[in-house]
């Protein structure tokens, strides 16, 4: 097993001098453009004891706000009501933020500091069909890259002939966790397409 840096680079090697001047602790005006027409991001959050979270979001194009070069507005939407990246913030400010634009293989990543904020006056620019959201994370960053595609272009994510067309359930898997039968996974499946018909 590795268990120190020395011997990690040994074996990786040090990343190269343009790679390393490729991170910022701000956004310039072309990753600005990346935030602003990405539709979804994967947050990254931990607690104080080091447990992890990464939670998917997504909402129409450019729903995080950006309002300065080092400050974004990652605005909340109704959820399971888990809260687990919230608990998280609560004892770690520290978060990650991975931005996904749509059958484009580079990524944009944000590391940096977040609060939580429920002012109406600064979540009311991220209303989505007149729903201001009641909360949001105001972000503040300390790095900003774009990620290679070299992991996009491996999985071949955007080719759909590669598409497995994998597809169980949440209710099925939910069911099957509580020991339910295959009407328990039913009623599960059809109050989720509920919600989202009248909650999205």
């Amino acid at each position: 097993m590795i268990s120190a840096e020395d011997t990690l680079r040994t074996t990786l090697g040090e990343p190269s001098e343009v790679v390393k001047a490729k991170v910022s602790d701000r956004l310039n005006p072309l990753t600005r453009r990346f935030v602003e027409r990405s539709p979804f991001l994967c947050l990254a959050t931990s607690a104080a004891d080091g447990s992890c979270d990464v939670s998917p979001r997504g909402d129409p194009a450019g729903f995080v706000k950006v309002l300065d070069e080092r400050t974004l507005l990652l605005p909340d939407r109704p959820g399971n009501r888990l809260a687990d990246s919230f608990r998280n913030v609560l004892e770690n400010p520290h978060v990650a933020l991975l931005f996904v634009i749509p059958g484009i293989s580079d990524t944009f990543r944000v590391s940096g500091r977040a609060s939580i904020v429920e002012d109406p006056e600064l979540l009311a620019p991220c209303a989505v069909e007149g729903k201001v959201p009641k909360l949001g994370l105001l972000i503040e960053v300390d790095e900003a890259y774009t990620h290679c595609p070299k992991a996009f272009l491996r999985a071949s994510l955007w080719k759909p002939e590669t598409w497995a067309g994998y597809r169980v359930s949440f209710g099925k898997i939910f069911a099957a966790q509580m020991g339910g039968d295959a009407a328990t996974a039913r009623q599960i499946d059809e109050a989720l397409e509920r919600d989202a018909r009248e909650n999205l």
